[in-house]
């Protein structure tokens, strides 16, 4: 019988001799002055940090993509960038592992992209027949962005008339939990049952939504408080729950949501900007005050002395005052006695209230890795270069994000087809599940970041090709596009001109277009356009940098340049 190995210890050694003034910290963030008497959180694990509160930050972060217009643009931007309107798979198997040339690797990655778009495409890869695998990956996406978990459960679902079997079932988060006889047990995390090694074995999933009874769905129906619990993988290796969440601690069973960190502030910026708003239109109702400084007696010597006669003919002479509905030119407007017309000034909208929001969203933005222009969609005091800085950071962002999408949740996918087209025939791959690896590598091609500038941004795509720096293959998918395809139908379009006898010759584009005088008056608005501060990086030197730039890319196109 194999002997369970033992856990690990750590142990901690002082050396002698070393006094306890040797065990002083050095760092003043650790002391506690004025500002940080009251600052002592506690030191806890992964999960004690996160999981007592990860309900409350779930339901707060799904309220504010609901009610916060900011906070739901925000997440359009995040599915707009991350993933877009693209979802293409490009198969890329290791042919030196296969033992295969290049041309073999190539030949069948283009067999199995097909099958795979059959599959991807249409409804078929969703359980309930609604969504494609772009749909059901941007929905994933969404979760995981909002309730920091994910969940998908690949089914076997055999239907009349489908060539496929593999679908995949999205489960909400709240779902996975702890049923509740096993609230003693250690080794089950927030419906996640691990292993001794943190590896999940199972999870315990709930058959309905919680929150549907409190609703009126299936009152008093017993499926709220069942609980199922699904395997990590069957006996041979085939995943059976697909886990997408972002580990940021080891240790760390779920997910939070992207917008913990900023949610208080988030929360508060909106009801701050609620309430100037409410307030801006309270006031906007009132236009004048009507004032009466009249005495007792001087009422009473106009109007008599009993009460009631005094409150009987102010009442008329307001109506009377009210009687005007439509003001003209040289209107005379009546005021009731021993009454004054007293302006209103209202103190709305607050001077100061553009700048605290900007302060405020500022710092949201940067809690949530995004420029602040891009977070509220507004390029109006950026010039290009400011711009194109913005948008370069934050693509370093949505670069790692796809790359985290594509490793944990479409490489998974991916597999899972795989496994069914290898055992259906329809692909060939050989020694399957011992060279696993090498058969499902693979990379996704995500929609195109598109350009700031076209005609610059176009010009150093082709000074980085001609230099050896990049590829057709990458720029393509840089922009969504599949570079085969493009060259495909560039030869489509060659023979159809070829057919009815028109040139096939390069176009001159750059000439018909006058590319030169427009990108000198391109740089031109740049410098019109740039603050104080942007002179030296849009001035002069960028006009000259951007014509030598141009002329190099005609050299290159072996082009002739436009001097006009």
């Amino acid at each position: 019988m194999a002997r369970r190995p033992g856990k690990p210890h750590l142990t901690l050694r002082t050396q002698a001799g070393q006094g306890g003034a040797a065990l002083a910290g050095q760092h003043q963030s650790a002391g506690y002055d004025l500002a940080t008497a009251d600052w002592n959180p506690v030191a806890g694990s992964a999960d004690a940090d996160l999981l007592p509160d990860l309900d409350t930050l779930t339901a707060r972060s799904r309220d504010l993509a609901r009610n916060n217009g900011l906070m739901g643009g925000a997440m359009q931007t995040m599915r707009d960038n991350i993933v877009g309107s693209v979802l293409k798979l490009s198969a890329i198997p290791d042919y030196r592992l296969l033992g295969w040339t290049r041309e073999q690797a190539r030949e069948w990655a283009n067999n199995t992209e097909a099958h795979f778009r059959s599959w991807a495409a249409t409804s078929e890869c969703d359980a309930g027949r609604t969504l494609n695998l772009l749909g059901l990956t941007l929905q994933a996406l969404g979760g995981a962005m909002l309730d920091g978990d994910a969940l998908a459960l690949p089914l076997w679902l055999p239907r009349s008339g489908s060539a496929w079997n593999t679908r995949l079932l999205l489960v909400d988060a709240n779902r996975l939990c702890t049923p509740t006889s096993m609230m003693h047990r250690d080794d089950i995390r927030a419906g996640i049952e691990q292993d001794y090694y943190g590896a999940p074995v199972a999870y315990h999933m709930l058959e309905r939504h919680p929150a549907d009874a409190l609703a009126g769905f299936g009152l008093g129906s017993a499926h709220t408080q069942r609980w199922a619990r699904i395997p990590a993988f069957t006996a041979w290796g085939r995943r059976r729950v697909i886990h997408l969440h972002d580990k940021e601690r080891t240790g760390q069973s779920r997910g939070k949501p992207i917008v913990s960190a900023v949610m208080r502030e988030f929360h508060m910026a909106g009801k701050y900007a609620n309430n100037e708003l409410q307030a801006s239109l309270a006031n906007s109702l009132v236009a004048a005050f009507l004032e009466s400084d009249l005495s007792p007696d001087a009422a009473a010597a106009l109007f008599g002395d009993s009460p009631e006669g005094v409150r009987e003919q102010w009442n008329t002479s307001v109506r009377q005052a009210r009687s005007i509905r439509k003001l003209q030119g040289g209107a005379v407007i009546p005021l009731p006695v021993g009454a004054r017309l007293s302006s209103f000034a209202p103190g709305r909208p607050n001077p100061a209230f553009e700048a605290f929001m900007l302060a405020s969203l500022r710092h949201i933005a940067a809690g949530m890795n995004l420029p602040y222009e891009l977070l509220l969609k507004d390029f109006s005091k950026s010039n290009y270069s400011s711009a194109r800085a913005a948008l370069l950071e934050a693509w370093r962002y949505f670069n790692g994000r796809r790359r985290w999408l594509s490793d944990y949740w479409l490489q998974a996918v991916y597999e899972l087809w795989l496994e069914e087209a290898v055992n259906a025939g329809l692909v060939e791959a050989p020694d399957f599940y011992r060279k696993r690896y090498a058969y499902c590598r693979a990379r996704f091609i995500f929609g195109g970041k598109g350009w700031v500038d076209p005609v610059k941004e176009v010009q150093a795509v082709v000074l980085r090709m001609a230099a050896g720096l990049s590829t057709l293959e990458k720029e393509c998918a840089e922009q969504g596009e599949d570079f085969e395809e493009i060259l495909d139908q560039q030869a489509i379009e060659k023979a159809m001109k070829e057919v009815r006898g028109l040139s096939t010759a390069t176009p001159d584009a750059t000439r018909r277009s006058g590319l030169a005088r427009r990108d000198t008056e391109a740089a031109g608005d740049d410098t019109a356009s740039a603050g104080p501060d942007d002179e030296a990086d849009d001035g002069p030197s960028s006009d000259a940098a951007s014509a030598a730039a141009y002329h190099d890319t005609i050299a290159m196109l072996g082009q002739e340049a436009v001097t006009s």
